[in-house]
C-alpha cells in the first residue's frame, strides 16, 4: 500500500506541470490532502473531507498524527508510528470537499489526519 501511495504521489508530482490549474488542484487534493486538518482557529477546524466522502453534519472523527523516525540500520525503511490524539466532530458540510467542525478532546494540530470510524 506504501509503495502505491509513492507510485501515486510520483506520477501526481510528474503530470502536474502538465495540466491546467484545476485538474492539478483536483489531484492534490485527491491523493496528498484528503482527510487532513487543514486549519485550526481555537476550537474550530477545517478538515478536508466534504459531501464527496460521505461527511456529514455531527459525525466524530478520530484525529490521528503520524510521527516518522529512522529504520533500525542503516538502509532499513523508516519507523512509521501512528498515534490517536483527539476527536473532531463535524458542525457544517461546506462543500463536496471540506467541513467545519469543533475539537472534542485532545490536541489536535494543523496537518493531522481524520478517519470515520465505526462504532
Amino acid at each position: 500500500m506504501r509503495r502505491r501511495n509513492l507510485f501515486l504521489l510520483g506520477v501526481t508530482a510528474g503530470l502536474a506541470p502538465a495540466l491546467r490549474p484545476a485538474q492539478a488542484e483536483g489531484l492534490w487534493h485527491k491523493y496528498v490532502m484528503r482527510g487532513q486538518v487543514v486549519d485550526r482557529a481555537g476550537a474550530t477546524v477545517t478538515i478536508c473531507v466534504g459531501r464527496a466522502d460521505g461527511a456529514e453534519a455531527g459525525q466524530t472523527l478520530t484525529v490521528v498524527r503520524f510521527k516518522t523516525r529512522p529504520g533500525a540500520m542503516k538502509g532499513a525503511p523508516p519507523i512509521i508510528e501512528r498515534r490517536d490524539v483527539g476527536e473532531v466532530r463535524i458542525e457544517t458540510v461546506v462543500d463536496d470537499h471540506f467541513a467545519s467542525g469543533v475539537v472534542v478532546s485532545g490536541r489536535v494540530a494543523k496537518r493531522d489526519m481524520v478517519e470515520l470510524r465505526a462504532r
